[in-house]
C-alpha cells in the first residue's frame, strides 16, 4: 500500500500531460501502475480506499481459506471487471511500453516481461510479481514458479538501462536515507521454501542488494541520467494498510511532491 504515494505522483503526471516511452513496473506498482498506461486518473486510490478493509480483498479469512492475503479473485477480477472497471481497450492503445518484474524462485532471479494487453496472462504475471513470500501463493506462469519481484530486483533502473532507457524516473516509497534491513523472516521463509535455496540466498541478501540499488539511482541522478522522487519522511503506513485516511493522506503527499517537482521534471525530459 506504500505505493499509493507513487499512484499520487502518477496521477499529477497524467492531470498535466506527461507521459512515457515505457514503465518498468514492480509488485504493487504493477498492479496500481497499470492504470497509467489505462489513463484513469484516480482509479488506484479510489478503489483501495474504498476496499483495503473489505475481508473480500484483503483479510486473514482471505489468506487462511485460499493461501492469499490478497484474494485473486476479488483483487484481480471482481474490481477491475464488475466494481471499479479498468479501461482494458484504453490500456491496450496506449503505445506506451509496459513491463513487469517478477522473481524466479527456482534461480532466485528476477524476469522482466512486457505486455502490450492487459489480458489473462498481464493479470498472472502482475499477480506473481506482488505475490510477497509466507502470506501469498506461488504463482505459477509458462512453466515457472514466481514471487514478489521485489525480492530480485526492487529497483530495477539498471535492467531498464540495458533495454535502451537511457533517461529514467524512478519512484522511490522510501525517503532517500532508508536503509534497509536483512528481512525478520528469514527463519520462516527458510522453512518454507527450504526446496528453493537460490531464492533462500536471493532474499538474505535483499538487503544489500536493495541498498546497493538505491544508491545507484542516487548515483545516475547525480550524473544527470535519472531523476527519483521519493518522499521526504518514511510513509508511516503498513503493506497491508486499510485505514482509507491514511491512504488518503500518503496520495496527496505523492501528488504535492509531484507538483513541486513538475517544473524540474518537465525540464529534465524537455517537455
Amino acid at each position: 500500500m506504500r505505493v499509493i504515494f507513487s499512484c499520487g505522483v502518477l496521477d499529477v503526471f497524467m492531470e498535466s500531460g506527461v507521459e512515457f516511452d515505457g514503465m518498468m513496473t514492480v509488485s504493487a506498482g504493477a498492479c496500481f501502475g497499470c492504470n497509467f498506461k489505462s489513463r484513469q486518473i484516480g482509479r488506484a486510490v479510489r478503489f483501495n480506499m474504498q476496499y483495503a478493509g473489505d475481508k473480500r480483498y484483503c483479510s486473514w479469512r482471505s489468506f487462511f481459506k485460499t493461501g492469499n492475503l490478497f484474494n485473486k479473485e476479488f483483487a484481480y477480477h471482481t474490481i477491475p471487471e464488475k466494481l471499479d472497471l479498468f479501461d482494458f481497450d484504453a490500456f491496450r492503445k496506449n503505445p506506451v511500453e509496459f513491463y513487469i518484474a517478477a522473481t524466479n524462485i527456482e534461480s532466485g532471479k528476477a524476469e522482466f516481461k512486457k505486455f502490450d494487453e492487459c489480458d489473462e496472462r498481464c493479470l498472472e504475471f502482475m499477480r506473481a510479481s506482488a505475490a510477497m513470500p509466507i502470506v501469498q501463493q506461488i504463482v505459477d506462469f509458462d512453466g515457472r514458479k514466481y514471487l514478489d519481484g521485489g525480492i530480485a530486483d526492487s529497483i530495477p533502473l539498471k535492467a531498464f538501462e540495458d533495454m535502451g532507457f537511457d533517461r529514467n524516473l524512478v519512484i522511490l516509497t522510501q525517503p532517500k536515507n532508508f536503509v534497509k534491513e536483512k528481512n525478520p523472516l528469514l527463519p520462516l521463509i527458510r522453512l518454507k521454501y527450504h526446496k528453493y535455496p537460490n531464492l533462500i540466498k536471493t532474499v538474505e541478501n535483499r538487503h544489500k542488494v536493495y541498498n546497493e540499488e538505491t544508491k545507484y539511482v542516487f548515483d545516475q541522478a547525480k550524473s544527470g541520467s535519472c531523476f527519483v522522487i521519493c518522499p521526504d519522511s518514511p510513509l508511516g503506513i503498513s503493506r497491508a494498510e486499510k485505514n482509507p485516511d491514511e491512504l488518503k493522506r500518503i496520495y496527496e503527499m505523492g501528488r504535492r511532491i509531484a507538483l513541486l517537482k513538475l517544473p524540474e521534471i518537465r525540464k529534465f525530459f524537455s517537455i
